[in-house]
Parts: C-alpha cells; structure tokens; sequence
C-alpha cells in the first residue's frame, strides 16, 4: 500500500473545529444516518464491515451536509442576494433543499444532458433550474459567469473549506458510534467528503487508516496525489465520483491525511450496488457503493479481520439503470442465460425443448428464432432462449439434459463468457 501522507505537515484549509462547528451548525436539520455492522457482508469478506446509510438523507445525499454548512456561514446580504451552484445531481439538490429551507434565493446549472428526474427533483425544491453546457466544465464556466454577472454567491460542490468542513460531520457521527474503527473507505470524486472525514478521523483517532476510493475510468485524484497519467473520460456507473479535476484544498488534505487511493472496475460497482440491495435491502447509486466494491475487488485481502466503515454516500440512481444492473448480475451468477440450440424447423419442436428446461426445473424468459443469420442447414434453425435458473451448477444441469436429447447447445451469455459452461 502506498502512503500518501508527507511527515511534515503543512497548514490544511479545513480543520477539525471547523468540522465541530459544522456538526453544531447542522444538527437536526440533516439526518443523523444510521451505522450499522453488516453481518453478512463482514462475513462474506473476512472483516467487520460497518455501513453509514448516507443515502437515507432528505435528498439521498451525504452533499446536504456541505451544502447547509456553507449556506449557514454566508452573511445576510449574499443570503438575500441568492447563491448559485453547479452540478447534475445530489449537490444540486442538497444546496436546492436547503436554500429553500432557508429562504434563501437558489439558481442550480446542470448540463443540458442531465436526467428529467433529477432536473424535477431539483425544481421541486424551489430552485431555478438553467440546464447549460454539453459537459460539467462547460455548465461550471457558465455558472461562474452567470453569478458574477447577478451578484450571486457561487456554491462549489466540494473545493470550499465550508463544504468541506460540512461533509467531515460523517467521521465524527460513524466515530461516536464505532470508535474502534480500523479503517474508513470512503470514495473520491472532488474530494470533499474524504478531505474532511480525513481530517475528523485522524484527529479522534490518529492511527486509522482512510482510504480512498475512485472509478477506474476517472482516476484524477491519484492522478494528482500519485502523479501519474492514467486516462480519465468514459461511461461509468458511478457518475457522482466522475470528476475529471480535484479541487486545490482537497488534493492538499488528501496527500497529508489519506494513506491510499484504490481504483474500482464497472463490474466491480455493479457487484456491489446489487449487493446492497440484496443483502442490506438499500438502494444505492455506484459512487455509493465504491466502497464495498473496492472490497470485493480484493482490498479485504489487505484488511482481513479489521473493522472497517464503509460510506453508502448517495442513493439516487435512475430505475431503468439500477433494472439493468440488477439483470446483469443475475447474468453473472449463472441466474440468468442465454442459449442458443440447434434443432429441425419442425412442428413441436419448440414444445420439446421447452419440455426438457422445464422437468429440469428451469424457467424459459423469452424466445426466437434465427432462421436467417445462423450457421445452421436450411431446414433447420437456431432456437434462441432466456432461460432462469438457480444458480450456476443449475444452468450446467440444464444444458446437460438438452445435450443428452441430442441437441447442439451454445450458452451465448451467462456472464462468464461465450461457450457452454
């Protein structure tokens, strides 16, 4: 493991009496999540595993901490002049949410590409909603301008010590209730959150570990912190930690206070957003749940028998993605399949086969046939099926059965690859 803190400490822009105030300032106006130990989950990956349900906030969101600390500290003349922030999606809402609890006048940029759902979600707390720019840095520039141009005060979604300082409230509730904790895994995008968990953990505790957690498409705090030159950009489920530049206040915490920064696969996230729903029976987006997928990606292997604390950060993630998700992972664990079988373009034939999945115990999902762009003689065809089954070894069952009838089998797709298992 790579250390990423120096032995001589420079002067941070967020320390842990700001966080102290923060976690006054903000008390009873956000939720105090749970946390919780995960039996199962500490079981399935030989440790204590402890999850802080930051997606049970109003909004979802761990980003209303921040957003209300930051509203709180700004003097009656901004407060009346209104703010403006950038973002496209739980910042936005959690700085909406507040702003309007405060009476405080709110204008929320968001790319021009950002979901209808989360744009209502962000009206529907009374903000003033301008959907501008092709990209987050285009939306970013466009907000800069259009609060300077109205004398609005800009809210940054996590390079602002008040931000910062906000977010850091989760360490000190996680701390109160397991202050034992080995380690805290907490994911990366511009940094806020971990910079100011960072700061209260090892300020209560000085021994614990705090590790970091990015997608391993958008590296750029390693990048940063490591110097190294990873690609960055790409389609990644956990848009929320997607950040292409670390802010200056966060990457400086992060190099003295984080001991390592660990990337995570797309199959990775998948795994674990259907984890969490299966066992913990939350929903959670994939930058929430970056966390445990760097667990299950290996990194237990480092913290074997340690208790580690696990931040389920945000859980707003759009239905038709968390349905597809979902599917995939039965894929994955042999649940779900695809065939392909050979057999005569004859009456019957389908009952036949259909037969044979069935007293085998599995179910058939969907059904074609390929007639034309198939291998298969001309008086024949390729009989294409989704099939349900228990588990792996079930699937293996099935495809037996159909070959101890005679037909020519093909899983095409059961997440392991083409090729019969």
């Amino acid at each position: 493991m790579t250390k990423l803190a120096t032995t001589k400490p420079p002067q941070l822009a967020v320390a842990y009496d700001d966080i102290k105030r923060a976690a006054d300032a903000i008390r009873g106006a956000v939720v105090a999540t749970r946390f919780e130990q995960s039996r199962t989950l500490s079981a399935l990956l030989n440790a204590e595993i402890w999850l802080k349900f930051e997606n049970l906030q109003f909004t979802a969101s761990y980003k209303e901490r921040g957003a209300l600390n930051k509203l709180l500290t700004l003097p009656p003349e901004q407060r009346q002049n209104g703010v403006i922030a950038m973002s496209a999606g739980n910042h936005a809402q959690g700085v909406a949410y507040h702003a309007h609890r405060l009476g405080i006048p709110a204008t929320i940029v968001m790319p021009a590409w950002t979901p209808t759902i989360k744009v209502e979600n962000t009206r529907s707390h009374g903000a003033n909603v301008i959907l501008e720019g092709q990209s987050l840095e285009e939306a970013y520039r466009f907000a800069v301008g259009y609060g300077t141009e109205h004398g609005l005060t800009f809210v940054h979604p996590y390079n602002d010590p008040a931000i910062i300082a906000g977010q850091g409230t989760v360490a000190i509730e996680m701390l109160e209730t397991a202050p034992d904790l080995d380690v805290l895994i907490v994911p990366i995008g511009g940094g806020g959150l971990i910079s100011g968990m960072a700061v209260a953990a090892k300020a209560i505790n000085p021994k614990i570990k705090v590790i970091g957690v990015e997608a391993q498409l958008y590296p750029s705090m390693l990048n940063a912190v490591k110097k190294t030159s990873l690609p960055v950009g790409g389609d990644t489920l956990a848009e929320g930690i997607a950040v292409t530049a670390p802010g200056s206040f966060t990457q400086q915490i992060i190099e003295e206070l984080v001991d390592d920064i660990l990337l995570v696969s797309e199959a990775d996230l998948e795994r674990a957003v259907s984890l969490l729903i299966t066992i913990e029976k939350t929903v959670v987006e994939g930058a929430g749940a970056a966390g445990l997928a760097a667990l299950i990606g290996g990194a237990n292997r480092l913290y074997k028998g340690k208790r580690i604390g696990l931040v389920l950060c945000g859980g707003n993630i759009d239905t038709r993605l968390l349905a597809s998700v979902l599917t995939r992972e039965l894929a994955r664990d042999g649940r779900l399949s695809r065939l392909a079988i050979d057999i005569p373009d004859r009456p019957g034939q389908l009952a036949r086969v259909s037969g044979i999945i069935g007293k085998a115990g599995a179910n058939v999902v969907e059904v074609y046939h390929q007639r034309v762009f198939t291998d298969v003689p001309a008086k024949g065809t390729e009989l294409n099926l989704v099939i349900e089954t228990r588990d792996r070894k079930h699937l293996e069952q099935v495809v037996s059965e159909l070959k101890a009838n005679g037909y020519v089998v093909l899983v095409k797709s059961s997440g392991a690859g083409a090729g019969a298992p």
